[in-house]
């Protein structure tokens, strides 16, 4: 199973841009989905959280600006982040909890990290 994140880059304050971050490989199914991100010198932290039913969590400094969402028949998640602002820099994760075919139990999976750099 991978995870493969895609869609950073460089933007202005105030601009928007997309995450995508799509699994694949032998996959039962899909629990929760997730963005997380890390900016230099610090720990990584939630920036939001979407179950397979739909619900979504996020961190109290992205809400109202960042959407999370989810195609489960592409076993992908997205992050449409607006109105970034300077203190979003940082490389973005994706994680999965991912069944995978034949097993029962639930594993972490993360994406390889793409980075979201904000600055004029």
């Amino acid at each position: 199973v991978q995870l493969q994140a895609s869609g950073g880059g460089s933007v202005q304050p105030g601009g928007s841009l997309r995450l995508s971050c799509a699994a694949s490989g032998s996959i039962g199914s899909i629990s929760a989905m997730g963005w997380y991100r890390q900016a230099p010198g610090k720990q990584r932290e939630l920036v939001a959280i979407t179950t397979s039913g739909g619900t979504t969590n996020y961190d109290y400094s992205v809400k109202g600006r960042f959407t999370i969402s989810r195609d489960n028949a592409k076993n992908t998640v997205y992050l449409q982040m607006n109105s970034l602002k300077p203190e979003d820099t940082a490389v973005y994760y994706c994680n999965g909890g991912v069944r995978r075919t034949g097993r029962w139990s639930y594993e972490d999976y993360w994406g390889q990290g793409t980075l979201v750099t904000v600055s004029s």
